[in-house]
């Protein structure tokens, strides 16, 4: 069993990984638009939504992920926290199915 600060070097390895999948995924003009620091939050966001959705506590297969639901979740919760007011919708979609596209090639 991998200590706690081994789990945590390789989740921050996973989350660089997946940073670099999302920005790799974006549309030019929007690659530079968003600092790491968005991106990382935004890698959480999508997580914390899944958990509090109830997603991750189906039985079924196959899970229909509505991601416009999920970019506007994170685009009113990054505004509650003071993270961002300015997170565009369309853009997260973006991000959220850079996460799924991530998440299912290293399954």
């Amino acid at each position: 069993m991998a200590s706690i600060e081994e789990e945590l070097r390789l989740d921050e390895e996973e989350n660089q990984r997946e940073l670099e999948y999302i920005r790799q995924f974006l549309p030019v003009d929007l690659k530079y638009h968003y600092s790491n620091s968005d991106i990382l939050w935004i890698i959480d966001a999508i997580v914390d939504y899944y958990y509090t959705s109830g997603i991750l506590e189906t039985n079924a297969e196959e899970v229909d992920i509505d991601m416009e639901l999920v970019a506007d979740y994170i685009c009113r919760r990054a505004k509650e926290e003071g993270v961002s007011k300015s997170f565009d919708p369309q853009d997260v979609v973006l991000m959220v199915q850079a996460d799924l596209d991530f998440q299912e090639q290293n399954l």
